[in-house]
């Protein structure tokens, strides 16, 4: 598929770099992306990946618009406040890039629709605001052999890890469960800071244009840790995949046998 005057004009940028150019526009072109979560994580991620030439973008959330959404939910704007954020999404993505095909799914995830959900995507992004969903989002890759990007942030905090099927462990094997009912503050009750989603966010397109191009190094085994007050990014070198692991290891010891 050669690329067309205007798509040489629009992607000039990435065309120019080594390790992008024309065949790898053209890889970014035919990936196709399940956001879910079009909140402070799937706003940025989404903005990036469409501006990137991704293919073919589907993002699932269930909420609507509201007004205390829009300090770092930058997909929607305040004539959006009612409607469904899938659709709202859809709108803002295909305004930055017609290119983009946008699937809206204006659905609650769950355990029921989550492997059809994903089906014929290439890679999931993990921009939920709670634990449960992330953890039904790691279990249903793990079992369709799908890679995925999880990230978090809360207040001026943020954490984000690759997972790649057989290179590192998922993200059940380092928290094992969700934590209990109110356990942990939601960003609600806590806070959080919208550049920070914007930073983290952004970080999670960055893995998925790497991963499409297979390009650089992905943070597989490893946590990255972004703390906005200290301006400090770490990365923490994350223990082997777990035997005992309840979506993984199971899948890895049957296959020893």
């Amino acid at each position: 598929m050669a690329l067309s005057k205007e798509q040489q004009q629009r992607y000039a940028r990435h065309l120019t770099l080594d390790e992008v150019g024309e065949e790898g526009q053209e890889k970014l072109l035919g990936a196709k992306v399940c956001i879910i979560g079009a909140g402070g994580l799937g706003s940025p991620a989404a903005f990036y990946l469409a501006a990137a030439g991704i293919g073919t973008i589907g993002i699932a959330d269930a909420d609507a618009v509201e007004l205390s959404n829009l300090q770092r939910q930058i997909l929607h704007g305040t004539a959006d406040i009612g409607r469904k954020k899938a659709l709202s999404a859809k709108g803002s993505l295909e305004r930055i890039n017609p290119d983009t095909v946008v699937h809206p799914y204006p659905v609650l995830v769950n355990e029921d629709n989550i492997a059809d959900l994903i089906d014929g995507y290439d890679m999931v992004l993990d921009a939920a605001d709670n634990f449960e969903t992330k953890f039904l989002i790691n279990d249903a890759c793990v079992r369709a052999g799908k890679p995925f990007v999880h990230a978090g942030v809360i207040r001026f905090q943020g954490q984000l890890m690759t997972y790649v099927p057989g290179q590192g462990p998922c993200y059940r094997c380092i928290f094992k469960e969700p934590p209990p009912q109110g356990a942990v503050p939601s960003a609600k009750e806590a806070g959080v800071l919208g550049a920070a989603c914007g930073v983290i966010g952004s970080l999670q397109a960055m893995e998925v244009v790497k991963y499409v191009l297979g390009a650089g190094e992905l943070l597989t085994g490893r946590l990255l840790v972004y703390d906005a007050l200290s301006a400090q990014l770490r990365t923490i070198k994350l223990p082997e995949r777990a035997y005992d692991c309840q979506a993984c290891g199971c899948r890895e010891m049957d296959v020893i046998v």
